[in-house]
């Protein structure tokens, strides 16, 4: 394979190869730090893993199957397939349980360690780690839906300037922002996407569409952290356990996949129907 993976099963394939080839390990799970796992797994829910941006903060808790598979390596079933799987096939590290997360900055760096899934802000973190910084590369997400591939961004810290300062300060504070966003490499140093469209950034991605998922209405604002709260899966809200389960589960054999899904679509159903949520696909 000389080209990035766009799809689960192109990814695995991948793994394979590294395994096959090298002696790094393939994918490693971090499983042991607890918050590389729901933290960063969730994080691809939503319009990466299904192209519509309206999914994950307006259709998701609406949705009776969230997890079914759809039969073509795309939403929620497809996007932790592919951790469940490559555990299954030994392409992780060979005991879940000892990872190490400082640790492995430098195993990446030195090519001891294949691939991570983390967000772009912990690309800086593996370049500096050893000498090898110029190695560490950042790719899409593997999945696609028909025929694109998609990145989400959002918003981190904001820059706020006071309404109640001199004019002279804030028209200092303008600039400085305005340095800040458009020439100052802030983006390229701590793993940012730029907000202004002639801001200099690596993070670019050839082919691959670049949107935000859209928030919910303000009736439902807060459905999802009840939603969460009630099936105890936590989606994007520290889900951490549900993930770190999908490891346990592949390295050992105690549920198959689909089981783990079947036992989520439950809870998400009863979290439903506790709630009165109106059902709508």
């Amino acid at each position: 394979m000389t080209e990035l993976p766009k799809t689960p099963t192109e990814f695995i394939a991948a793994l394979q190869q590294i395994k096959d080839n090298t002696d790094a390990i393939p994918l490693y799970t971090n499983y042991a730090a607890g918050w590389t796992m729901g933290g960063q797994w969730d994080a691809f829910l939503g319009a990466i893993t299904t192209g519509d941006t309206t999914w994950l903060n307006q259709k998701f808790a609406h949705t009776a199957e969230p997890f079914k598979d759809n039969g073509d390596e795309t939403g929620a079933y497809a996007l932790y397939k592919i951790l469940y799987d490559a555990v299954a096939n030994g392409l992780t590290e060979d005991d879940y349980t000892t990872t190490d997360w400082e640790g492995c900055k430098g195993m990446i760096n030195r090519g001891e360690i294949g691939t991570m899934v983390l967000g772009s802000w912990a690309v800086a973190q593996m370049k500096e780690a050893d000498a090898n910084g110029s190695d560490i590369g950042y790719m899409p997400f593997p999945i696609t839906v028909n025929g694109k591939q998609y990145a989400t961004a959002a918003p981190d810290y904001c820059f706020g300037i006071n309404k109640e300062s001199s004019a002279d300060n804030q028209a200092a504070a303008m600039v400085f922002v305005k340095w800040m966003v458009e020439k100052s490499g802030w983006c390229d140093n701590e793993g940012g996407y730029p907000i202004s469209k002639t801001a200099p950034t690596s993070f670019v991605f050839d082919g691959v569409e670049v949107v935000n998922n859209e928030a919910a209405p303000d009736d439902e604002a807060d459905l999802m952290n009840q939603m969460n709260a009630e099936c105890e899966l936590n989606f994007n809200n520290g889900g951490d356990r549900k993930v770190q389960e999908i490891v346990e589960a592949a390295a050992t054999g105690s549920m198959t996949y689909d089981d783990i899904m079947a036992n989520w679509t439950q809870l998400w159903n009863d979290a439903q129907d506790s709630l009165g949520v109106d059902v709508t696909e």
